[in-house]
């Protein structure tokens, strides 16, 4: 890695399942606002950068750098689709609304659980990845990806209108289907998760292949393959396609 390139942003993603009756679990996706800067117009997960409260709310309870990307990605979850997850106990609706709104009014996470009394339970997030592209005159976020079941009795998801202006829930052979026709745009560390999780039925067994896929950094880089540029990745974490042509990547 160049050391001229830009600082990354540290930033968490949670990805949530929903299970079916019949047929493989729902993810929660979110479509970026056009205006926004890094992937506009796209489909992500939800999730965004680790701020200074988060960073504070680990150290209060002895983690560092993996609680306060946890943190985010509970905090982040709640602010834009209105989902508690990653909390001890669900609160009731009218406490959920207060938390929500006490986020978008700048308030900490610790400020928002501390005046509705609630508290996490950080456990229900497992480690999926992390990514940290390379790429020049872009953005560069380095982003912890997190799997979380959606709870049984959980509320419906609202999307917050501001960063992102819907949300969805579909599989993921769903949204690559979608993408593939031009329906949709996912970036390429999304499609290369969204091809991950399609290999699994349920979220026990996502967790499962987690557990055992050592997680490490992923940093895309570009090498010429059959007399095309292509984008790749290791072919050791997890993914079950490692490389697209560049020409057809959407890279944020």
């Amino acid at each position: 890695m160049n050391d001229d390139l830009p600082e990354a942003i540290p930033a968490a993603t949670l990805i949530i399942f929903r299970e079916a009756t019949d047929g493989p679990p729902e993810l929660l996706m979110v479509e970026r606002a056009k205006a926004m800067v890094f992937a506009g117009g796209a489909m992500v997960f939800p999730g965004g950068r680790i701020d200074p409260g988060d960073h504070a709310l680990a150290a209060l309870n002895g983690g560092g750098d993996e609680m306060a990307a946890r943190i985010a990605a509970v905090r982040e979850t709640i602010e834009e689709a209105g989902l508690p997850i990653g909390l001890s106990s669900l609160p009731t609706g009218e406490r959920l609304v207060q938390i929500r709104a006490a986020l978008h009014g700048g308030a900490t996470l610790a400020e928002a659980l501390a005046e509705a009394e609630a508290t996490l339970d950080l456990a229900q997030l497992v480690p999926w990845a992390r990514w940290r592209p390379a790429h020049r005159n872009m953005r560069i976020f380095d982003t912890r990806f997190y799997l979380a079941e959606l709870p049984a009795d959980a509320p419906h998801a609202t999307v917050d209108q501001t960063e992102n202006v819907r949300l969805v829930w579909a599989t993921a052979h769903q949204v690559l289907a979608d993408a593939d026709a031009g329906r949709l745009e996912v970036i390429f560390p999304t499609r290369r998760n969204l091809e991950r999780l399609a290999q699994f039925n349920s979220f026990a067994e996502a967790a499962a292949h987690a557990h055992a896929t050592p997680i490490r950094t992923v940093t895309p880089w570009s090498e010429t393959r059959a007399g095309e540029e292509h984008l790749c990745i290791p072919d050791d974490c997890g993914y079950p396609i490692t490389s697209e042509v560049i020409a057809r990547a959407m890279r944020g």
